[in-house]
């Protein structure tokens, strides 16, 4: 099998226009497409409007407005849910100062040894991260690697359940 990469991920958005001003305005994703969705594929009726925001990658990060489906909007824990995307030094260090400018809640810039991040919140409560590659980021990949397997098993065996 080979999977060539990621083409979208999907979430649920309250409000599509509030999240296009996010994603569109504040990020700088361009919404590439909508459509609207009226019937499942297994033939029920719906009522739902499905948006793009393209990455320079050509991936695409999506939403799903379904007004009259319930869905548990929160403010997500960092460990629960974050949608992390690379940026440039520039880019982060800019990003970072826009969102304070702008009144976004903005945190960072955090040292995690691989990359530098800043997180900001969306309108429906995910954690959006910027990330940028440090000088170390190739040596950590290489060690990380050769480690993954070992370090989860370890952690299988430690866990508190």
């Amino acid at each position: 099998m080979n999977i060539k990469g990621l083409h979208h991920n999907a979430y649920r958005c309250r409000d599509s226009e509030e999240t296009r001003s996010f994603y569109e305005d504040f990020l700088d994703l361009p919404l590439v497409d909508a459509f609207e969705i009226g019937e499942t594929k297994t033939g029920r009726e719906t009522e739902a409007l499905h948006t793009f925001y393209k990455m320079d990658d050509g991936s695409f990060l999506a939403f799903f407005e379904v007004p009259g489906m319930l869905f548990d909007f929160k403010v997500q824990h960092d460990y629960d849910l974050h949608i992390a995307l690379e940026v440039d030094r520039e880019t982060l260090l800019f990003m970072f100062e826009k969102g304070k400018a702008t009144g976004i809640e903005t945190r960072g810039i955090a040292d995690h040894g691989f990359i530098n991040s800043i997180y900001f919140r969306d309108p429906n409560g995910y954690v959006i991260e910027l990330t940028a590659l440090t000088d170390s980021a190739e040596s950590h990949a290489i060690e990380a690697v050769s480690q993954a397997h070992g370090k989860l098993e370890q952690w299988q065996l430690n866990k508190s359940n």
